[in-house]
């Protein structure tokens, strides 16, 4: 009865209140910033200058891939083959767009953490969408709410989830139970953790460009090989994104509005434009001035969902269409993944395998940032002993439970946090706007000369 509870609940928010609430805030940033994605090779270089002169704990580099660490995950692998299997070819299209248009709210989110971050009692730097509802709106309020709703959805989307998907694809291909994976994976957790910021950033640069560089020369060598069908991969995608017919072919019949819905919620669980984590993050990091940071941080968007999640969705859709054996009408995620990537010889399996443990690996990593900086925002640092060990003990439980329930309640949880962090880059637009336009062109560099405060009740917490 709870799962069917969650699922209804899941249902009724990633129908067309909330996609237009996303998508029409991405539309809406978009314009706001005067299209800032036109500078996302920008960002892309400025991701990998160091700034030792400015304020911060991390180099914008650790930060970004801290932030890829957590949304290069198996949104990128088995939430692709989900919105397929559910909502047909189509939704990849949607997906892709949540991404493209995605870029502007990142931006904008970012922004505006860096901007109303704090200073901790011992000196360190946080910063998130909470800081922005408390000092840039004066809603104190919103930013508990938001706080939990992160500390809860990190345990969801960051923990549980994807303990669960390297434990399955373990146990499938090395036939070794599931139990002993989640133990095996809950001790490496724990000593990474255990180093907190640093020490994750410091995995995270090692493993995330290793990992995506590897995923995506996967992938281009099965789309070379599936080149004979790769047009009419690309029109099927078009044409089901768009037309309320059955795709045929192997796939689910599916109408536009559920095209859209997949396309949107598993976009946002791969990317979580608009969901305000990776500005927990990236308001820790060494920059002159927030448009800086929140220019690195939106390609963390454009290498997640524009680049990984479309090369996933081809290589799905053609192995699809070259291989007719495989069950496209399956309605399981995971299964369509297995099945496409295992038709291509040799590497088709490791790549899967290979990319699906890296990925959810360092996503748990990234998420128990995320989660833990909520938590002490709402109860201070004395939670961070206990929320590091309730965050291995979910590792460990992800792994043994079921898959569908799991990904449903991620997804109504990505939802929930979404909206109050939507609603604080909205409400403040202005100020990213005024910021955008005081650092254009040579004045990146710029040095903010505004002082960061420093937060009384850091050790306490709001709610201590």
């Amino acid at each position: 009865m709870f799962s069917d509870f969650i699922d209804a609940f899941d249902s009724f928010l990633w129908g067309w209140p909330l996609i237009i609430l996303l998508f029409g805030t991405h539309i809406f940033m978009t314009i706001r910033t005067g299209f800032i994605q036109k500078e996302v090779f920008k960002g892309i270089k400025l991701s990998v200058v160091k700034n030792p002169e400015s304020e911060g704990d991390v180099s914008n580099f650790g930060a970004l891939t801290a932030a890829l660490s957590s949304t290069i995950g198996t949104g990128n692998i088995i939430g692709v083959g989900t919105a397929i299997a559910l909502g047909g070819p189509g939704s990849v299209l949607w997906m892709w767009l949540t991404g493209i248009f995605g870029m502007a709210t990142k931006y904008a989110e970012t922004l505006i953490a860096v901007k109303y971050r704090v200073k901790s009692e011992n000196g360190t730097m946080i910063g998130g969408a909470m800081y922005a509802l408390e000092r840039g709106l004066k809603a104190k309020w919103a930013g508990v709410v938001f706080a939990v709703l992160a500390a809860l959805c990190a345990f969801g989307i960051g923990c549980t989830v994807q303990a669960n998907a390297v434990a399955s694809n373990i146990t499938k291909n090395f036939n070794v139970p599931s139990p002993v994976v989640g133990a095996v994976l809950a001790v490496l957790v724990g000593l990474v953790i255990l180093g907190g910021l640093n020490s994750i950033t410091k995995v995270s640069e090692m493993l995330v460009p290793f990992m995506a560089a590897a995923y995506v020369i996967g992938c281009l060598i099965i789309l070379v090989l599936n080149r004979d069908v790769m047009g009419q991969a690309v029109a099927v995608i078009l044409e089901s994104a768009v037309n309320a017919r059955a795709a045929g072919g192997g796939f689910v019949g599916s109408t536009v509005m559920v095209a859209c819905r997949y396309g949107f919620a598993r976009g946002l669980f791969s990317n979580e434009s608009g969901m305000g984590s990776a500005p927990l993050v990236a308001s820790a990091a060494k920059t002159p001035n927030p448009k800086y940071q929140a220019l690195v941080s939106m390609t963390g968007t454009f290498w997640d969902t524009v680049v990984i999640c479309l090369m996933t969705g081809l290589v799905l859709v053609s192995c699809i269409i070259k291989y007719p054996e495989i069950d496209g009408l399956s309605g399981n995620g995971s299964e369509l993944t297995a099945m496409a990537f295992d038709m291509i010889p040799v590497i088709g399996v490791p790549v899967l395998t290979l990319g699906l443990i890296t990925f959810a690996f360092s996503t748990i990593l990234g998420w128990y940032y995320y989660g833990e900086r909520c938590a002490v925002y709402l109860f201070g640092e004395k939670v961070i002993i206990i929320y590091k060990i309730l965050w291995v003990v979910g590792v460990f439980a992800g792994s043994v439970i079921e898959l569908n329930l799991l990904w449903n309640t991620a997804d109504l949880m990505n939802g929930l946090m979404a909206i109050p962090n939507v609603l604080a880059v909205l409400l403040l637009s202005g100020v990213v706007a005024r910021e955008t336009a005081k650092y254009k062109g040579d004045n990146i560099n710029d040095v903010d000369t505004e002082e960061i405060p420093v937060l009384k009740n850091s050790k306490k917490g709001v709610l201590g």
